[in-house]
């Protein structure tokens, strides 16, 4: 396959184009600059200039795979809020000028979204039928998010929902133990919060997986089938760490430290990957202390 990846120097970017380079497929990488060696073996780079500007480069494309887009991990300040809003947007709008574009578009795009289109709750299990819920400033990012993707002009979009993505290499792991490491690992505000994961590898496979399905479309969530709630989490952490779980970090504090960011972490929603069991994907890492193990042995 020949393949473009959007925000492919990324955590999930990087895992993804590894995957597809060893399965000897053809892979562009979309950047904002160009690394200093830019080729080697099948991966070539471009920059989003080069996709303005030279969209032949782009023609006959397999699939394009978007997960570009500034991390909701920064300061929520006004400034901050636009930047995040705004870079999801060029992306994207960039991408469905491509569209627009090319002579021969790909048969599939697959752009990046957020479980946090759902809202938050500890009672309730959302699927992909499950309506958007804008009660917060994440879920309004991905609302809008989604709503400027619909309008890339492809036969086949996905909208993948991705939850808190698991790996060594990267991502919120290395930050979510940095507490158990020091010793001082406990749950979070009440515990009770619902954390939706997915483990990295899972995550590529789903990708990889939706592209060859053609019978995929439209909201996909890349989440677990076995959600754990923020307590269940820390004593899953601290089993395979071999780590205390007993200092609790009260919601003010977190809110003290975070400010409105903090949200990220005192709210959750326990997501269902319905769809993508439906169309019979298998995930490897399904229960959350097995996909720790693995990524502590690796």
């Amino acid at each position: 396959m020949r393949i473009a990846v959007c925000g492919g120097t990324g955590f999930i970017g990087q895992a993804l184009c590894k995957r597809w380079q060893r399965d000897g497929h053809d892979v562009i990488i979309v950047t904002r600059s160009k690394p200093e060696t830019p080729q080697h073996g099948q991966v070539s780079y471009l920059t989003w200039d080069d996709m303005k500007s030279h969209p032949e480069r782009f023609e006959d494309l397999d699939a394009l795979v978007n997960l570009a887009g500034s991390s909701l991990s920064q300061r929520w300040t006004q400034a901050g809020k636009q930047r995040i809003l705004q870079s999801r947007q060029r992306t994207v709008s960039s991408v469905a000028e491509l569209m627009d574009r090319l002579e021969h578009k790909p048969p599939v795009v697959i752009q990046a979204s957020a479980m946090a289109i759902y809202g938050t709750s500890e009672f309730e299990t959302f699927d992909e039928e499950s309506p958007a819920t804008v009660m917060d400033f994440p879920s309004e990012v991905v609302l809008q998010w989604e709503q400027a993707a619909d309008r890339i002009p492809v036969d086949r979009l996905i909208k993948l929902r991705i939850s808190v993505v698991l790996g060594g290499n990267g991502g919120a792991l290395p930050k979510m133990l940095l507490p158990y490491k020091l010793g001082v690992g406990g749950k979070i505000g009440s515990g009770k919060q619902w954390l939706s994961w997915i483990h990295i590898d899972d995550i590529v496979d789903l990708i990889d997986y939706c592209i060859r399905h053609g019978d995929i479309s439209g909201a996909v969530n890349a989440a677990s089938p076995h959600a754990v709630t923020n307590e269940e989490f820390g004593r899953s952490v601290a089993k395979v760490y071999h780590r205390p779980h007993w200092l609790p970090l009260p919601a003010f504090m977190l809110q003290a430290i975070l400010g409105e960011m903090s949200l990220i972490l005192l709210k959750g929603q326990r997501i269902l990957p319905a769809k993508a069991l439906r169309h019979g994907f298998q995930f490897r890492y399904p229960e959350v202390t097995g996909a720790l193990q693995q990524i502590k042995g690796s």
